[in-house]
């Protein structure tokens, strides 16, 4: 297995411990000096145990729908809706590696919106949803 089939796996994975509550399965891509950014926020965490803490410790239910893992070599990312106690938001994480291990994530998060009446004629459904209006 080449190298980058084994980050796309090891990503899977996270997302799947992600999932499950798995803390330890969930950070294992981590290195150990990891940073994870949240821009929205201002947050900065490090290194690995700290974002495994902050992470672990949050107090909603939590659920991870992956819509697409892209990427190559150091740059990785991955769409997904995470669902915070039945209230969905759309998160993109870029992860940058090392080594195979995730040595920077940036996080990005986004609640959904409705679609203005002015752009309705224009749009069509993205597979597998429904257009909402505002």
């Amino acid at each position: 297995m080449d190298a980058d089939s084994r980050i796309r796996a090891a990503i899977e994975e996270h997302w799947r411990a992600s999932e499950r509550g798995d803390v330890e399965a969930e950070h294992a891509l981590y290195a150990a000096d990891a940073i994870l950014d949240y821009p929205q926020s201002g947050e900065r965490f490090r290194p690995r145990e700290t974002i495994a803490a902050q992470r672990g410790g949050h107090p909603a239910d939590r659920h991870f729908t992956v819509l697409r893992i892209t990427g190559h070599a150091q740059t990785w990312v991955s769409e997904c809706v995470i669902t915070y106690d039945g209230v969905p938001s759309y998160s993109v994480s870029i992860m940058e590696f090392a080594d195979e291990r995730v040595v920077h994530e940036t996080q990005y998060f986004a609640g959904p919106f409705g679609s203005p009446a002015w752009r309705a004629e224009l749009a069509e459904p993205m597979p597998g949803r429904t257009v909402t209006s505002a």
